[in-house]
């Protein structure tokens, strides 16, 4: 079982990805709103870290789908995604 301390340590490793894609000049525009709102939502206590997550993976997947996003930026957020998909509670 993946303790309190793991979920949180993947939380920060996620909320760091999508910083620097956030604070990357070469993201477009609407992907760097995008995302600043998506760490808020992360950081926020108001649900439970599996919530967070669920919610989160759900708004990358559709980000990813973007045919205007470079492959280098999409690739990031898989990374985000597949680090998200390990939290349980």
């Amino acid at each position: 079982m993946v303790s309190k301390e793991q979920n949180q340590e993947l939380m920060n490793n996620t909320i760091s990805t999508l910083n620097q894609i956030a604070t990357n000049p070469s993201t477009p525009r609407n992907i760097r709103k995008n995302i600043a709102n998506m760490v808020i939502d992360l950081e926020s206590k108001e649900y439970s870290v599996s919530v967070r997550a669920a919610n989160t993976i759900s708004l990358l997947d559709d980000i990813t789908q973007d045919p205007n996003l470079p492959s280098y930026i999409r690739t990031s957020l898989w990374q985000a995604v597949s680090t998200l998909e390990n939290i349980r509670e």
